[in-house]
This record gives structure tokens, C-alpha cells and sequence, in this order.
């Protein structure tokens, strides 16, 4: 079984836009998960974000496929 680490890519106050970019991400074929989604909900914005997890080995290209977004 592979027990890649699995890092924090990006943090929102918002879970719309976590789910934004996970779908992207899953688009481009990279496996993500969203962390905390639930609880940045409940809570005041800041407090506790939802996290955009990946595998560590994805991370350059999860960034390239977040920013080509972006710059568009």
C-alpha cells in the first residue's frame, strides 16, 4: 500500500472556493481532499479555513494547475 504523506496545498476562508479548486485538480487527474470542510462552515471565517489536501509528490504540478487558472 502506498502511504504517500499527504500536505496542505492551500487554505480558504471559504468552501466554495476550496471546492472550486479541488475540481480543477481533479480535472487535471491529481487526487486532493478538503480538510476541516465542515468545521469552516460552523466557524467565524479565519478560525478554523478548509484545507486543500494532495499527496507531496503532486504539489508542483497541483501549483501549475492552480496558477494557470489564476492567470487566466
Amino acid at each position: 500500500m502506498n502511504k504517500e504523506k499527504l500536505i496542505v496545498l492551500k487554505e480558504y476562508d471559504s468552501v466554495n472556493d476550496a471546492e472550486w479548486d479541488k475540481s480543477l485538480l481533479e480535472s487535471a487527474g491529481i487526487w486532493s481532499t478538503i480538510q476541516n470542510e465542515l468545521m469552516s462552515a460552523i466557524y467565524p471565517t479565519g478560525v478554523m479555513p478548509a484545507q486543500l489536501m494532495i499527496k507531496s509528490g503532486d504539489k508542483a504540478q497541483a501549483e501549475e494547475v492552480l496558477n494557470a487558472y489564476a492567470n487566466e
